[in-house]
């Protein structure tokens, strides 16, 4: 029973955590991905700390740092006396083989570039404790982006692994509050409080070693599963219930988590190379058929809300889009007509004997995306389009992805606070998510749209923040007024737990951080 008066933290005892999906890969760039996330966030530390409150940026392994006028160089003084769990030190050199990992990638080792890190050029040490980083252009989202997932610290041995390898957690060494213990891969993993550990970021209250013996990550994928283990006893703490279920969580007395994401909304873009769809007036007929907040109502809750724009209310930069995000089937229809399509006598639409029958894959991480995708279906069905949804675990659905041709429509969000986090979604250097010729995809014919790449390199280059801030509210609108994302709701991390679990806290983008756990039994 927990009293009224705040109790003292108790140090031991193991978490048992149930995650909806099996982590894929724990190089720190790919911790994205909310399952990899949930790891990193226990076995690394980062250079700086976001204030999941205030957004500002707070020291942690870095003391202190200084950033000249146009952005392009970074000094950072670290905190002595850090090291990671196989006992070689986190200093200067370390944190210069981090960046230059995630800011150039390593083709050798097939690691990836970092979409947090942009422009890089090239790290100096210049002491044991201070390390500079030099950037081709400006690149003002930097300073953020060494407090993301993404920017989790690794010892040096971790960075000169193959990229698949690092999908064994065990191989990974942090210098985090806890360490990778023991794993059997895609089913459990064991981590273990790291006794000497004594840096967490400076301006939180626990400092020293976390409280908790232990965390145990059960990987559950059945929902009903992990709310029937967590109300009986058998489970702590759980990740991704369902809006439909967190009333009845919550009528037996355990709390609901559900920090936003705070970056690009839970969308449905559209990819223009196919033709289908490679008309504007098309797209706009789409987004003007799709009852945002019917879908809302239907399958989520209060911790949903509907998008205002492609990017969440609380993200850096935001600007209320709502007047180009009307449901109008009126419009809709019109709009189709124009274009050139008319209804055939099946009720679908055709033009030059092509059916306007489209396709998209559902994705297993976005809370009930299937449900939501055949909901868009049903809007779409009333102005005489058809959308096939297919399943999100079918074995073409990598590659087809990569193909506007069969995939001409897909859900897509992406969590970070800051401005940065557009540029990530649909630049073709990055996720892509439009699908461009240059990109990641061979497979495109000819789509490229200059106008919004230039937008997008501006938001990462831009020094100056008012300025910077006026290219994201212009990519905002342009984004809409071509209609190349239908934004649905501003997305959620939604977790609960027992009662008895005390001191639950997210970084700035909804994973959680178990440090500061203790359990009040």
């Amino acid at each position: 029973m927990s009293s009224v008066f705040a109790a003292e933290p108790v140090k031991g005892g193991t978490l048992i955590y149930l995650e909806q999906q099996a982590h894929t890969n724990l190089y720190p760039p790919a911790g994205g991905f909310y399952p990899n996330g949930g790891i990193l966030n226990q076995i690394t530390d980062k250079l700086t700390y976001q204030n999941p409150k205030t957004l500002e940026i707070e020291p942690w392994i870095a003391q202190s740092w200084e950033v000249n006028a146009d952005a392009t160089e970074y000094t950072f003084k670290l905190r002595p006396g850090v090291t990671f769990s196989d006992g070689t030190p986190l200093d200067a050199s370390a944190v210069a083989k981090n960046f230059d990992t995630f800011g150039l990638g390593n083709k050798a080792l097939k690691q990836p570039v970092s979409e947090v890190v942009n422009n890089y050029d090239r790290s100096e040490v210049i002491d044991p404790l201070t390390v500079k980083f030099y950037f081709k252009r400006s690149s003002p989202g930097f300073l953020q982006g060494t407090a993301v997932i993404g920017s989790g610290l690794v010892s040096l041995k971790t960075l000169e692994l193959p990229f698949e390898q690092l999908g064994d957690a065990t191989k990974i060494t942090g210098s985090g509050p806890f360490v990778v213990e023991s794993e059997t891969l895609g089913k459990e993993l064991n981590l273990k409080v790291r006794e000497d550990y004594n840096w967490g970021p400076a301006k939180l209250e626990h400092q020293g070693r976390a409280y908790l013996n232990g965390i145990k990550y059960i990987v559950t994928g059945e929902d009903s599963v992990r709310i029937g283990a967590l109300l009986s006893g058998q489970a702590d703490f759980i990740r991704q219930i369902q809006a439909y279920d967190e009333g009845q969580v919550e009528a037996q007395g355990f709390k609901i988590y559900a920090p936003s994401t705070r970056g690009i909304n839970n969308s449905v873009v559209l990819r223009p190379d196919n033709s289908l769809v490679s008309d504007v007036r098309v797209r706009q007929a789409l987004l003007a058929a799709t009852n945002r907040p019917e879908i809302v109502s239907t399958l989520y809750s209060k911790n949903y809300p509907v998008a205002t724009s492609i990017i969440a209310s609380t993200a850096i930069g935001y600007v209320d889009q709502s007047a180009k995000l009307g449901f109008d089937l009126d419009k809709a229809k019109a709009l189709l007509d124009e274009a050139g399509f008319k209804p055939g006598a099946d009720g679908i639409r055709e033009k030059d004997g092509q059916k306007l029958v489209l396709t998209a894959y559902e994705s297993l991480p976005q809370p009930q995306n299937k449900a939501a995708l055949q909901l868009v279906a049903q809007q779409w069905s009333k102005v005489g389009v058809k959308l096939n949804v297919l399943a999100g675990d079918a074995g073409s659905r990598t590659v087809d992805d990569l193909d506007p041709l069969k995939t001409p429509v897909s859900p897509a969000m992406v969590g970070r606070a800051d401005p940065d986090v557009i540029k990530s979604q649909y630049h073709p250097k990055n996720r892509d998510v439009l699908r461009q010729k240059g990109g990641g995809s061979d497979k495109v014919q000819s789509f490229v749209d200059d106008k919004l790449n230039a937008l997008l390199e501006g938001i990462a280059s831009e020094p100056d923040r008012e300025k910077r801030l006026k290219i994201v509210a212009e990519t905002q609108a342009y984004v809409l007024d071509q209609a190349y994302a239908i934004p649905i709701f501003e997305e959620p991390q939604a977790f609960a737990a027992a009662p008895y679990v005390e001191g639950v806290a997210f970084e700035a983008v909804g994973r959680p951080s178990f440090y500061s756990v203790w359990l009040n039994k």
